[in-house]
């Protein structure tokens, strides 16, 4: 029998510019985003969603009211809303 695919792939490492990633650092500050890290998976995660699937090229799952809030929350808390 094939083994299963494991849950979680592993981590990359992707390279940018230290004065943007030093900008994003500010740009996070007080939104509740632990690191720069979480803050351009959740970016990438949307741009890929907003293309009408996920990194696996799966359909993209709606979100539930909840997730839209915390969505919404987080852009008010960066000036973009």
């Amino acid at each position: 029998m094939a083994s299963r695919v494991s849950e979680r792939a592993p981590d990359v490492t992707l390279k940018i510019p230290r004065p943007l990633y030093e900008q994003l650092g500010q740009v996070i500050d007080g939104t509740g985003f632990r690191s720069v890290t979480e803050f351009a998976v959740y970016v990438l995660r949307d741009l890929v969603a907003s293309h009408g699937a996920d990194a696996s090229g799966a359909p993209a799952e709606q979100l539930s009211r909840e997730e839209l809030d915390a969505v919404r929350r987080r852009l008010e808390a960066l000036g973009y809303l």
